[in-house]
């Protein structure tokens, strides 16, 4: 079996035609954003994101919490 190296992918990457190269980056990022998704859901289900919750409601008690 060949060993794919990162060096190989780049150069592999470098080598596409426009249209492949624009559909690698759009895989790339979309999978970033269901990574970061899944990370958030998962801070959230554990309790780590309630602090935000708290510096929300303690705003919104002193009447600085602003509209969007």
């Amino acid at each position: 079996m060949q060993t794919i190296t990162v060096e190989k992918i780049k150069v592999a990457i470098q080598s596409l035609p426009k249209d492949e190269y624009r559909e690698i980056r759009e895989w790339f990022s979309q999978r970033d954003w269901e990574l970061w998704d899944r990370k958030i859901e998962n801070d959230s289900q554990q309790g780590k994101l309630d602090f935000l919750v708290e510096e929300a409601l303690q705003e919104k008690e002193k009447g600085q919490l602003k509209l969007l």
